[in-house]
């Protein structure tokens, strides 16, 4: 397995071995004692998978109060995965990250507890598996604008885009900020 860190603490890329041959391929998508080096203390209460056609932008999804850490893995496709850091204290605060995330390397992301986090689908269908350190709590979900001008994150063109009314009316960091009485 190998590991990235990147300039967010705590916001790992991470490739996990892989064994091809004639039959396919083979990986390991967890394994606790591998990764219970990385997070002694982490604890995966829940795992979700979405599958969504190309063009689909999911995002930029947080909980208020119950944070959850994400272990990203696309078992199928291809995605471009973004994490935009709400930590006060961070001094990433208010910036983002993105990666493209496919089957072809099975590469995963973790994004620790205070990131807001969306993706795009960039091949025809995705398939994406995560794993969370809290569950979700529908009260507690709030959504940064994906389409932030603020923010300026640099979504692929993927043509028409496929948004949920509640991620096209979702707050602008700003008024994200504002609300949290920074």
């Amino acid at each position: 397995m190998k590991i990235e860190k990147t300039a967010f603490e705590g916001l790992l890329k991470i490739f996990p071995d892989l064994h091809r041959d004639n039959r396919g391929t083979f990986c390991e998508v967890w394994q606790a004692a591998r990764y219970e080096d990385l997070w002694p203390e982490l604890t995966f209460l829940q795992d979700n998978l979405s599958v969504s056609k190309k063009g689909t932008l999911r995002g930029l999804h947080f909980q208020k109060k119950h944070p959850q850490g994400k272990l990203i893995t696309v078992v199928q496709g291809e995605i471009y995965d973004v994490a935009l850091d709400l930590r006060k204290e961070s001094e990433t605060f208010g910036r983002w990250f993105a990666t493209t995330l496919s089957d072809r390397d099975f590469s995963q992301l973790y994004i620790p507890e205070g990131f807001a986090h969306g993706f795009l689908t960039l091949s025809d269908v995705a398939r994406v598996w995560y794993r969370c350190t809290d569950f979700y709590y529908p009260e507690d979900e709030a959504a940064i604008v994906y389409n932030d001008t603020n923010l300026a994150i640099d979504w692929p063109d993927v043509g028409h885009l496929t948004v949920s009314e509640k991620d096209r009316l979702a707050q602008t960091f700003f008024a994200w900020r504002q609300s949290e009485n920074f």
